[in-house]
């Protein structure tokens, strides 16, 4: 199978129609983060590198060409000659670390495994504050039926036991009152819970509240049909926050019954699975772009192939043109017990589409294959005629090993 542009042949192939143009480049304050996102003064929350000065990926852009990139709101001294590669390769090999570690707020600190390199906990800051005198060090993850054991609440006031959740598919749900897309998806996912139970399946949800104030925490709670931790066991709920590295939120992670995380993107599996048809929403090797799941191009770097849509089954056959591919590189890091480092999208033509175009200045051309960085403001770009299969895996192994020359977005 292969994608190209000819449009006389129509059998196992997929075709393109949009000529080849530039699009205008645009600056967004917010680009592709899907929902608002408040800024609290505590709590866990995002803060996607490219929202503000405070917390954002250092810009790739110098001020003119004998300048260094900035970090940040701070002013960068004229550089040149081998101070200038010097600060330039410093920036990228910051910049890898940066969405190795999937870091999109900071300060971060993650504690590694030194013998093997391995994340032993993404939540740091939580860690020192909760174990000041490193009782519990090397503060290594525990299962999560360790961390939820205790008392858990329904909204009027009955109390179960952690053990009640024996065999069931569990939602960890992190959020709050204060926060509008939080609530937003609440809406949304009491009905989902509501169609999982009557369609018989053994399903519960756990609230993890960072609300301000248990006032806050009882009135949100008291729109929800599920358990909750109590407000007051706020030890087992920066357990739970630890646990999972939670950055931002509403966070919704779903497990399966042995309490293995199944997905870390509930939210977007919620959003895009109205009738719960898909549950327990098993990870997809391959997404078609959307407004609710385009967030994800700001965790790492992401292939997007870009179809013509407009032709009859052409995102499916692209999917399945790089599903081996993607499924490949995600087994390959899982034996390795490590996060895959790209995640693999199919965009059509939508609003969506044009407006991700626009911001990262690619051609109008379909089909286009890159690989996208937005933290560190790169892409990669094939642009030919024929995309095979041949050619995508050709195109991630290099960049894999960092053969490719990025140009900026």
């Amino acid at each position: 199978m292969s994608v190209h542009r000819n449009r006389a042949t129509v059998t196992a192939s997929l075709h393109g129609n949009r000529a080849t143009g530039t699009g205008t480049k645009q600056r967004w304050t917010r680009p592709f983060t899907g929902t608002e996102q408040p800024e609290p003064s505590n709590g866990p929350h995002v803060r996607s590198p490219e929202l503000s000065n405070g917390g954002r990926v250092p810009s790739p852009e110098p001020n003119d060409g004998n300048h260094a990139a900035s970090l940040g709101s701070q002013a960068s001294p004229p550089l040149t000659g081998e101070h200038t590669v010097r600060a330039w390769r410093n920036l990228y090999l910051w910049l890898k670390l940066w969405n190795k570690y999937r870091i999109s707020n900071i300060p971060s600190l993650i504690f590694l495994d030194a013998t093997t390199g391995k994340v032993v906990c993404r939540n740091g800051l939580l860690v020192i504050r909760d174990d000041p005198e490193g009782l519990e060090f090397p503060w290594g993850p525990k299962p999560f039926r360790e961390v939820i054991a205790g008392p858990l609440l329904r909204n009027n006031g009955q109390s179960l036991e952690s053990s009640s959740l024996e065999g069931s598919h569990v939602g960890v749900y992190f959020s709050a009152h204060w926060c509008p897309p939080c609530r937003s998806l609440t809406r949304v996912l009491v009905e989902s819970y509501r169609k999982i139970k009557e369609a018989g399946q053994s399903f519960e949800i756990i609230f993890v509240s960072a609300d301000r104030s248990e006032e806050s925490f009882k009135q949100y709670f008291s729109e929800m049909p599920w358990l909750a931790v109590p407000y007051t066991d706020e030890a087992r709920r920066s357990r739970l926050n630890r646990l999972y590295g939670i950055q931002g939120i509403p966070t919704l992670i779903v497990l399966d019954p042995q309490g293995e995380v199944i997905t870390r993107q509930g939210r977007v599996e919620v959003l895009n699975d109205e009738d719960c048809r898909e549950f327990p929403w098993h990870p997809k090797p391959v997404l078609e772009l959307s407004d609710s799941n385009a967030t994800q191009l700001n965790e790492g770097p992401c292939l997007v192939l870009f179809v013509d849509s407009e032709d009859d089954g052409e995102s499916e056959a692209a999917k399945q043109l790089i599903q081996p591919i993607a499924e490949k590189i995600i087994a390959k890091y899982k034996a390795k017990e490590e996060e895959a480092p790209l995640l693999f999208f199919v965009a059509g033509e939508d609003d969506m589409t044009d407006s991700l175009r626009d911001y990262t200045n690619l051609p109008e051309a379909a089909p286009l294959l890159t690989i996208l960085d937005m933290s560190a403001r790169a892409k990669y770009v094939m642009d030919v005629e024929e995309i095979t299969p041949a050619i995508v895996e050709a195109f991630v192994n290099d960049f894999l090993a960092e053969k490719l020359k990025p140009e900026p977005i």
